[in-house]
């Protein structure tokens, strides 16, 4: 029995063929038309002026708070229920990342706490340059009411939109937002260049700062010339190839993830103390993955117990991220915590919601979710 993971890279002979085309052309280095292609195509795809396209989404994340200056000293007031990759790129450039707490419905940072705490911080004395809001699991944070604090306090805002390509806030598209976004596309990401990420922003300064870190820092010179430190973070012209035919097939993967989350809708409609995880307001979501949050107290089990069973039929589930102020390496990191985010991790289960899913494994899903609630 093939093992059903949360969420699968979903790879066509289309895509086969894209990266072969991209060998056969001799363009092997991490530049080139395909590189060239795919940022021009990203950032018509999320109306920005500019897309740098790096190897990693953790790379974009470092290089745009490099950009800006960042460093020690500094303090950064990001998301706490987050994949680790948001806390340690704030980490690397030696400024210290602050952890805020999520609104309890959307699991997004709270922009009323970010407004204390950039508030608390700056009584204290601490320089705050800049927030790192997080769009989580394809739900776009509350841009409207973060700019309105950034503007307060005059800060820049990075979106960390690594999970939400192809949502939106509004009329704005996720990856657009803020002073400069992030977009992942990790082989688990709602589309994937295997590794590999973006930086996109209207300031052309930034943009080529980051493109000219991306490359070890390299001066325009014969010789190898160097007059700051660089990094080497540019994405791979084969890669660009295999991203430029999942873009192409973007909008059809999130419809896929879209009706997946349906069939958990409907299967745990009749499921007292069950929900699906931002259900209110979905619509203008990527569903990359679909979870559900369970009142143990009213349901008589656990997320722990399901996942168990799940795991017994070789299914994949996963809880929500553990926050941040909760992992040993940040312990002692500052924070302003409400107990939303450690809420949902202890509640929270996500379930396999990958485009690639097919119809059978679906079906293996559902049935083994149907025997456990019968069994409950």
């Amino acid at each position: 029995m093939t093992r059903i993971h949360l969420s699968s890279p979903d790879i066509t002979p289309g895509e086969e063929k894209r990266v072969v085309e991209a060998i056969r052309s001799g363009w092997v280095a991490p530049l080139g038309p395909e590189v060239d292609a795919f940022e021009q195509g990203m950032a018509e795809r999320v109306g920005a002026r500019h897309a740098v396209a790096l190897n990693s989404g953790t790379a974009a994340l470092h290089l745009v708070l490099v950009s800006w200056g960042v460093g020690p000293g500094d303090h950064v007031p990001t998301s706490t229920l987050t994949f680790a990759a948001t806390a340690n790129a704030i980490t690397y450039t030696g400024a210290t990342p602050v952890f805020v707490d999520s609104d309890p419905v959307t699991g997004n940072v709270d922009p009323a706490l970010l407004d204390e705490t950039i508030t608390r911080l700056r009584a204290e004395g601490r320089n705050v340059p800049a927030i790192v809001p997080v769009d989580l699991l394809g739900r776009c944070a509350d841009y409207p009411a973060i700019a309105a604090v950034a503007a307060t306090h005059g800060v820049k805002v990075l979106s960390d939109a690594a999970e939400s390509l192809g949502a939106r806030s509004g009329d704005v598209l996720a990856g657009s937002s803020g002073d400069a976004a992030i977009l992942s596309f990790n082989g688990n990401k709602i589309m994937t260049t295997s590794g590999g990420g973006m930086v996109l922003t209207d300031d052309e300064t930034v943009a080529d700062h980051v493109r000219h870190l991306s490359t070890q820092a390299r001066e325009p010179a014969v010789h190898y010339e160097h007059r700051e430190i660089g990094y080497n973070y540019r994405l791979s012209n084969l890669l660009a190839g295999l991203g430029n035919a999942q873009l192409e097939r973007l909008d059809g993967m999130i419809a896929r993830r879209r009706e997946h989350r349906e069939t958990y809708a409907e299967l745990f409609a009749d499921a007292d103390g069950v929900e699906i995880f931002q259900r209110e307001g979905d619509d203008a979501d990527n569903c990359w993955l679909t979870a559900v949050l369970v009142d143990a107290s009213t349901t008589g089990w656990t997320t722990g117990d399901l996942m168990g069973h799940l795991s017994s039929h070789d299914i994949e589930s996963r809880p929500l991220w553990k926050p941040m102020h909760l992992q040993p390496v940040f312990a002692t990191h500052p924070r302003a915590a409400t107990g939303a985010a450690e809420r949902l991790f202890g509640t929270g289960l996500s379930l396999p919601s990958g485009s690639a899913l097919t119809p059978e494994e679906l079906g293996r899903v559902t049935g083994a979710i149907t025997e456990f609630l019968r069994a409950s």
